[in-house]
């Protein structure tokens, strides 16, 4: 089920233009990541301002990554998360009826539900699609964190459950997972870390840097899933200052300042209550990029 569902995986940004989705530039930014090779976009995600976005921007955004991707071998793995269970089922099955391959779904934020929670909470999701369900645990920015052993628990007994993208920022969790489910797919939810996870048996990466560059975060994540972990382990370092900055607020404040700097946004636009990077940390954003060959759109 999960087989065309690894790899290099992009965590989309959203381009907004006077305060709306600019869907032109969507479409040239999913066109951009199929031309430098990678494997998966992950559109509204929560990198993309899910979380403030209404539903039909939401819903726009899965159309239009499916539909550019359509021409290609790209695949869609669609951000279908919230904290109300029934809102994230019909954002999962609009997703499937859409033609995404599969979904993304944030654990639920703010609410902070017992594991119990979290298992019911994906047990519901997975039954309502028949397309492959990706968990997704950052708990820095929900205040829950989906352990080990509901995680298990979600993927021995609900099939279309194929792993989890993993954000803790913790290299013994993505050990003790592939311990104990050597089969669960796990992909670095941290740029920082792409190579130790990969290296350690992870099936990909979903980043957000390779919103800026994706040419570089794919050839790392092919070479590592090749085995050439020297020149995966290179990439990598050589993309440590970038996987930094691109922190140094909260994202995706940072990688969309990155990227309207590079010229591949026509506006810098945020959705409140996110707004533009201080201007000291635009400097460093700037300095930083200047290291880096980006290619165009």
């Amino acid at each position: 089920m999960n087989q065309c569902l690894r790899g290099a995986m992009t965590a989309l940004i959203t381009p907004f233009k006077n305060g709306k989705l600019d869907e032109e530039q969507y479409a040239k930014l999913v066109q951009r990541q199929i031309n430098n090779k990678i494997d998966v976009v992950v559109p509204v995600g929560t990198t993309g301002e899910s979380a403030t976005l209404d539903h039909e921007e939401h819903r726009r955004c899965i159309e239009i990554a499916v539909d550019v991707c359509s021409k290609s071998d790209v695949k869609v793995l669609a951000g279908a998360g919230s904290n109300a269970t029934h809102e994230a089922i019909g954002l999962a099955k609009f997703a499937q009826a859409h033609g995404a391959h599969g979904i993304l779904s944030v654990t639920p934020y703010y609410n902070k539900p017992t594991q119990e929670g979290l298992y019911q909470h994906y047990k519901a999701i997975a039954a309502s699609v028949e397309i492959p369900v990706l968990l997704y645990n950052v708990p820095g920015r929900t205040g829950c964190d989906l352990l080990p052993e509901t995680i298990f628990r979600l993927y021995d007994e609900c099939s279309n459950i194929f792993g989890v993208k993993e954000a803790t920022g913790s290299i013994d969790r993505c050990v003790d997972l592939l311990a104990h489910r050597p089969k669960l797919s796990v992909f670095s939810g941290e740029d920082a870390i792409n190579y130790p996870i990969l290296s350690n048996g992870g099936s990909g990466v979903i980043s957000v840097t390779s919103n800026i560059l994706p040419d570089q975060i794919a050839e790392l994540t092919h070479l590592a899933l090749a085995g050439d972990y020297h020149g995966a382990k290179a990439i990598n370092d050589s993309l440590y200052e970038i996987n930094k900055v691109l922190f140094c607020e909260s994202n995706p404040i940072p990688i969309k300042a990155a990227m309207y700097i590079a010229g591949l946004l026509d506006t810098l636009e945020y959705r409140l209550p996110l707004c533009a990077p201080s201007s000291d940390n635009m400097k460093k954003i700037e300095n930083t990029i200047k290291k880096y060959i980006i290619k165009g759109l």
